[in-house]
């Protein structure tokens, strides 16, 4: 019997569960100034539009359509004008289960202020809801991105990955943060 070249994807998945869920590292693509805190608010997919938050200037890193977990039509340029939080994960990560917790309490911490969305990836749709569900990350749109196109547009190349944007849509943070502590802090210092 002949052997059958695995499909790329199965392969990257296949390496990424080999190496865990992430290096733990971080990079500040750019700091931010301190301020108090103002709530966070994730749009809803009937808030997607050519526009952004209040007529916001749309930059081209959100120019991007995609679909919830839920089936429901997603349109990023709604996350214009406010900073955003994009929680790259996968269902079988026990890291970004560990996440789940801290990435929905900033959500609903910072409501209306900053949008908070997961960008689910590696597995298929049915494991994204299971994950929602078991976590209680319902609370803020999830992302099904099985064919890894949002991960793309963003260069991420392993789960367990936050990127965060500031309200003009410029990368200020990239990396893990381990149990999602540190998020609080890097957002309220983007709600100013």
């Amino acid at each position: 019997m002949r052997a059958r070249p695995l499909a790329p994807a199965v392969l990257a998945a296949a390496l990424l569960a080999l190496t865990g869920c992430g290096s733990g590292e971080g990079t500040d693509a750019g700091s931010a100034s301190s301020t108090a805190p103002t709530p966070v608010q994730s749009p809803s997919p009937s808030d997607a539009g050519t526009s952004g938050s209040a007529g916001a200037q749309v930059p081209a890193v959100l120019d991007f359509a995609a679909t919830t977990v839920e089936g429901q039509p997603f349109d990023a340029k709604a996350l214009a004008g406010k900073p955003t939080v994009l929680w790259f994960w996968a269902p079988w990560c026990p890291k970004c289960k560990a996440q789940a917790a801290e990435t929905a309490k900033v959500a609903a911490d910072f409501a209306g202020k900053v949008n908070v969305i997961g960008v689910a990836g590696l597995d298929k749709n049915s494991a994204m809801k299971e994950f929602v569900s078991g976590t209680k990350t319902g609370g803020f749109p999830q992302l099904a991105d099985e064919k890894g196109e949002v991960w793309k547009r963003f260069k991420v190349t392993e789960q367990s990955r936050y990127v965060i944007l500031d309200k003009d849509g410029k990368t200020v943070y990239e990396g893990v943060l381990p149990a999602g502590k540190g998020l609080a802090e890097k957002v309220s210092g983007l709600t100013g």
